[in-house]
């Protein structure tokens, strides 16, 4: 009996012993990962540049004769003036006086000449006296249209249409006297431009007549034109000065802070959309998905950016998949399943 149940004790011990059959392991979970390819896709450059707003052409105003008192202002800062229109008037009451008593001596010298005028050549007056005569007249005439010229002057008058900048002129002001600045300072038919300093090799990229766009400090958008490419670089700083022109704005500021957006349009060339790209500490990579669909990371060097896509100069070629987003989700060597990527 005891031998009967010993075998049948080895006998469930080696039942117990032998191996379980192995389940079948369940598929691999692939993570579905959008891609896009490389492709070719003209990438318009541009670059950014500051500078200050100055008038596209300034006018200067002040008196020509000194010591007159000022009477009246008739303009001043902000105000837009037209060619001609009186900007300050001085006054006159000292010249009125002078004219008169040129009228007068005027009249005098006229009336002795003609009366010995008729008797040139006949002997009855020196010739020397009827010349003295005709001399007295003419600068009699002279002194009169001088003094009366004068006069004029006394009104200063707008030498062009425009925006008065600057006015430094009061009632009661002498003229010519413990100033050395202009009146007034005028920018002709109120026009500005950006003044702006580029970098040699940009400054190449750039043609007259270009369209830019401009962006104020308080956030306005302004379309302007390059007017000028000046000839001279900096030897020191290597930037050329360029004139932006722009519209006509009240918003515009003389001397003011602006920045300049010039597009240039590129070839095309090998891109990707630019949240493809990751930065590690070795540099910019991106995700791409091989034939194996297996996760590789390409190192890259990207270029020019423009609406979302960044030019590839190294980089997969042009085809490869490239994990658009998610791409920091997965490490090399991951097998993934690739879907085209919504447009």
């Amino acid at each position: 009996m005891n031998k009967i149940v010993l075998t049948a004790v080895l006998l469930l011990a080696a039942c117990s012993n032998e191996e379980e059959p192995r389940k079948p392991a369940p598929s691999e979970p692939f993570l579905a990962v959008n891609t896009v390819p490389v492709e070719m896709r003209p990438i318009a450059s541009g670059i950014t540049v500051s500078g200050i707003i100055e008038p596209r052409e300034e006018a200067s105003v002040g008196a020509e004769l000194s010591g007159y008192k000022v009477l009246r202002v008739l303009a001043d800062q902000g105000d837009y003036v037209r060619s001609g229109q009186p900007l300050a008037v001085l006054d006159g009451a000292l010249i009125e006086g002078e004219i008169t008593r040129a009228e007068v001596a005027a009249e005098r010298a006229r009336s002795e000449y003609a009366r010995v005028g008729d008797l040139t050549g006949k002997g009855v007056i020196a010739e020397e006296t009827i010349a003295q005569r005709q001399f007295e007249a003419r600068a009699a005439e002279a002194q009169l249209r001088d003094l009366r010229t004068r006069r004029n002057r006394l009104t200063l008058r707008a030498p062009v249409s425009g925006l008065v900048l600057a006015r430094a002129l009061r009632p009661g002001d002498i003229s010519g006297v413990g100033t050395s600045e202009p009146y007034f300072r005028i920018a002709r038919d109120a026009r500005f431009e950006l003044v702006a300093e580029v970098p040699e090799a940009e400054l190449a990229k750039v043609q007259i007549g270009q369209e830019v766009a401009v962006d104020l400090p308080e956030g306005t958008s302004l379309t302007g034109t390059v007017r000028l490419i000046a000839p001279r670089i900096d030897p020191q700083t290597k930037l050329g000065q360029m004139r932006i022109l722009l519209p006509t704005d009240r918003r515009i500021k003389s001397g003011g802070f602006a920045t300049a957006r010039l597009t240039q349009d590129g070839s095309a060339a090998p891109a990707i959309p630019e949240r493809a790209v990751l930065y590690q500490a070795g540099g910019a990579v991106v995700s791409t998905v091989a034939a194996d669909n297996r996760v590789r990371r390409v190192p890259v060097r990207t270029g020019a950016r423009a609406k979302g896509w960044v030019e590839l100069r190294e980089g997969p070629p042009v085809g490869t998949r490239i994990i658009l987003d998610g791409g920091a989700l997965v490490l090399p060597g991951d097998k993934v399943r690739a879907v085209g990527a919504p447009r």
